[in-house]
């Protein structure tokens, strides 16, 4: 009787555990391309890549004008003012390289700074529903780390309507 007992009262425990457990899934990336806000950040972007652009643009200019010059005068050119232009040319050269390696860096870091408050919104909205509803964990659905997760079980859109966000199918 003791054994009967023993096993009900853990399997009853067990089950208690599992149902104060409540996971859900949320999509960021989603909520955050639904903001209205989001029209000002993409424009603030492709400002910013613009500006990038004309300083790569002016950066390519000025190598063509060094290199012409160069081309044009290197026989009129002392031994050491053509070293001088070459280092010159050179230097520019490796300028315009590492600013196109850094652009897409600096683009993300731009992107960053311009969403960084949507998400802190998106964070806010979420912590409600979670309170609301008493969820003890959220995973990220966007990522490459969740395999599957019932649709009953995301918050996605409950975040959204948190937002005030209608989402038109």
């Amino acid at each position: 009787m003791k054994k009967y007992l023993l096993v009900l009262s853990f399997t009853f425990l067990s089950l208690t555990a599992f149902a104060q457990s409540k996971i859900g899934t949320i999509d960021a990336d989603y909520i955050l391309n639904q903001l209205p806000e989001m029209a000002q950040v993409n424009e603030g972007l492709k400002t910013y890549n613009e500006d990038l652009q004309k300083e790569l643009e002016s950066n390519v200019t000025k190598y063509e004008t060094l290199v012409k010059d160069y081309q044009a005068n290197s026989t009129t050119f002392s031994e050491e003012d053509r070293k001088t232009k070459e280092s010159e040319i050179m230097g520019l050269e490796n300028d315009i390289k590492g600013f196109r390696q850094k652009a897409s860096l600096m683009m993300q870091m731009k992107r960053n700074e311009l969403t960084k408050a949507l998400y802190e919104k998106i964070n806010a909205a979420m912590l409600q529903v979670i309170q609301e509803e008493n969820y003890t964990q959220i995973f990220h659905a966007g990522g490459n780390s969740l395999a599957y997760s019932a649709e009953e079980f995301d918050i996605t859109m409950k975040v959204l309507d948190k937002l005030g966000i209608v989402v038109k199918e």
